[in-house]
């Protein structure tokens, strides 16, 4: 099962726990913002769900997925 991870950028105040914490799943914009690196973070399941509960405005939604091969 793969693990999209989404941003609420409408949330997002741009303190940049999640890239700070989790470098290998998200980069920062020029604005500020995070982007999002790694397509499928299933790898990286635990970093993402440590990003996603360290977002003070809880702007990091991780949506679980069915594998494309099925």
């Amino acid at each position: 099962m793969s693990l999209r991870i989404e941003i609420d950028r409408g949330r997002c105040t741009g303190h940049g726990r999640c890239y700070m914490l989790e470098p290998e799943l998200f980069d920062v914009d020029d604005d500020g913002l995070p982007i999002v690196l790694a397509e499928d973070a299933g790898p990286f399941r635990d970093g993402a769900v440590h990003a996603a509960g360290n977002c003070p405005e809880r702007a990091i939604t991780l949506r679980d997925e069915a594998s494309a091969d099925r």
